[in-house]
């Protein structure tokens, strides 16, 4: 399903222009101080960096889908069960790292939006990370690869996800170079490479 836009384009100069654009707005995020000031671990702060990243290219952007969605075989919560599963997950305790992780599986497997769903949600579980733990996870250090399999597996078992990602936990949450380089490896994740972030 191709997804309609507001950009006009379509093929490799829409992802070029898509991945320069959101890349820009989530070097902002962070540069405004917008994303300290949002409720760390709801859905309405998800939705928030959302929209930012995305509001100049979809009009989706920050809106819960309406639509069932899948990839690669996993079919991602029921449409008309997401606003319930939503409002369950922002209720789910963020304590420990144990706890936020599991969270952030939770919203995985909600997928709320049409698109941009993983790259809005690791700066999404980054934020929860800093405000309850002073910790943030270094990207750069999460093999793509171990990351894709780990996350495949975890709506059953998120025990290779909790250890990928503890082992690249930092104290460095208001490092500049360290957000930027982090948006690069999650971008990464999903095949966007074209830009580095701290030059845009």
């Amino acid at each position: 399903m191709e997804l309609q836009n507001k950009l006009g384009l379509s093929g490799a100069a829409f992802e070029d222009a898509e991945e320069r654009i959101s890349k820009q707005r989530a070097k902002e995020l962070f540069e405004s101080g917008a994303l300290d000031a949002l409720e760390a671990g709801t859905y309405a702060s998800l939705q928030a960096i959302h929209r930012r990243l995305f509001e100049e290219i979809y009009a989706f952007a920050g809106e819960t889908r309406k639509l069932n969605i899948s990839k690669g075989g996993f079919r991602f919560a029921s449409a008309i069960y997401l606003d319930e599963a939503l409002a369950q997950i922002s209720a789910m305790p963020q304590r420990t790292f144990d706890e936020i992780v599991a969270k952030y599986v939770e919203m995985n497997i909600a997928h709320p939006f049409l698109e941009g769903n993983g790259r809005s949600t690791r700066i999404w579980l980054d934020a929860i990370l800093k405000k309850e733990l002073g910790k943030a996870i270094d990207w750069s250090r999460v093999e793509r690869e171990d990351y894709l399999l780990a996350m495949e597996r975890s709506p059953v078992r998120d025990t290779e996800l909790r250890l990928l990602l503890k082992a690249a936990l930092t104290d460095q949450t208001n490092d500049r170079a360290l957000f930027m380089r982090g948006i690069d490896a999650s971008y990464g994740y999903e095949g966007y490479g074209r830009y580095r972030t701290e030059e845009l």
